[in-house]
């Protein structure tokens, strides 16, 4: 895809965060296996139920622009992924593997949050439909909140747990 202005770039970023969120939601098992902590697995969990109503927000937002939803390879992504995986494969402290969970998987949130801020500037800057742009901000609260219960996670145990 050549990108020659604001909205190719807009849709080349729709598209990334497209190929982000269903790699996501692809992996998001194999950390909730790893999970030892029951209030970990559980956010896990109920976050990738979330990733499941945020592709399918994208896949309208992809419909309302007239375009085909399709990702394009994010190697963002994949390598927060990636190392994730690696990370976790060196760990067999169960607290100490929970706190390192808690820590990548709020990689990937200020990954997304970042792009879903992009997104709603630009759309905005585009003049887009405004339901674009409710459906982006849905979807960055929800990113938000995700990292704000990781956040309280790591605060209220796991952190102290591993240290131990």
């Amino acid at each position: 895809m050549s990108i020659s202005n604001l909205e190719d770039l807009f849709e080349h970023t729709l598209k990334d965060i497209y190929f982000a969120e269903n790699h996501i939601h692809k992996n998001l098992p194999d950390m909730i296996e790893k999970a030892s902590s029951t209030k970990l697995k559980t956010a896990l969990k109920d976050h990738r139920k979330e990733t499941e109503e945020q592709i399918e927000r994208l896949k309208s937002v992809f419909k309302i622009l007239g375009k085909k939803a399709e990702g394009e390879e994010c190697p963002a992504i994949e390598g927060i992924v990636k190392e994730a995986g690696e990370l976790l494969s060196e760990i067999d402290d169960k607290a100490t593997r929970d706190a390192a969970i808690v820590s990548s998987a709020q990689a990937v949130e200020h990954y997304e949050i970042t792009r879903y801020g992009t997104l709603i500037t630009w759309a905005a800057e585009l003049g887009l439909d405004k339901e674009v742009t409710n459906l982006l901000r849905d979807t960055l609260s929800e990113e938000d909140s995700a990292d704000e219960k990781l956040t309280a996670l790591a605060e209220e145990r796991l952190n102290e747990k591993a240290n131990s």
